[in-house]
């Protein structure tokens, strides 16, 4: 990577000055995501065929989000760091590569699970339970990766109206149905000032309709407290 140890104490030094950054909402929702799924895995009755039909479809879902995540940072993300910092994003690149590996590998054992013999699938689900573990283990410790070191080259290298440009591009690029489910698991996983203030660039911007959608998809998710800060912060309560 690179990535020299200047461009880190930078990264320290700007933390007192927050900057626009990339990677901690759509962070938060993976790391929620993932933590769920893993917890309903491990918690899933095989011998139930509704649950292990259901569960085995949100580890799907998971996988999903993940690829299209990986290929959003990956055409924007990595493309901005490269063209100036060519090589900064070579060895996370490299990593995306190994995830997708990881995550076909995923795929083939819920197919395995939905196939097994019923003598058999305790053993296929404890499989999928330990290897999707080790799978996000992997990524929290890339996402933190790409926090520091990553953000410590985009913020040295683009100021914070570049960095949003670079975002409203990758934003836009996210079909609707996709975009549903992000914010999903986006919305209720921020702390309230970041909720807040996402919602209400939405509120300015979007759609009446779409914005009540996602005001919708997002409430039976929060706590009535949470829900009751954010009416007030936007103006409905």
């Amino acid at each position: 990577m690179n990535i020299n140890p200047q461009e880190m104490k930078q990264l320290a030094a700007v933390q007192a000055q927050p900057r626009l950054d990339l990677y901690v909402g759509i962070h938060k929702a993976l790391r929620a995501l993932m933590a769920d799924t893993l917890l309903a895995v491990g918690r899933m009755d095989s011998d139930d065929g509704l649950e292990l039909a259901q569960t085995s479809q949100r580890v799907l879902a998971l996988l999903d989000f993940c690829v299209a995540h990986l290929r959003h940072e990956n055409a924007f993300v990595h493309t901005a760091l490269e063209a100036r910092a060519p090589g900064a994003s070579e060895l996370i690149a490299h990593e995306h590569e190994e995830h997708e590996r990881h995550i076909a590998g995923l795929s083939a054992l819920v197919g395995d699970l939905l196939k097994a013999l019923p003598a058999q699938r305790a053993d296929a689900a404890l499989a999928l339970y330990r290897q999707l573990a080790l799978f996000i283990a992997d990524n929290f410790q890339h996402m933190h990766v790409e926090e520091t070191a990553h953000n410590a080259v985009l913020w040295s290298r683009y100021t914070d109206a570049e960095l949003a440009a670079i975002h409203g591009a990758l934003v836009a690029s996210i079909p609707p149905e996709e975009m549903m489910f992000v914010l999903r698991w986006l919305v209720p996983f921020m702390n309230p000032a970041e909720r807040r203030a996402m919602l209400a660039d939405m509120q300015a911007h979007a759609p009446a309709p779409l914005f009540a959608a996602v005001l919708d998809s997002v409430r039976p998710h929060l706590t009535p407290r949470e829900w009751d800060k954010l009416a007030s912060g936007l103006g409905l309560a």
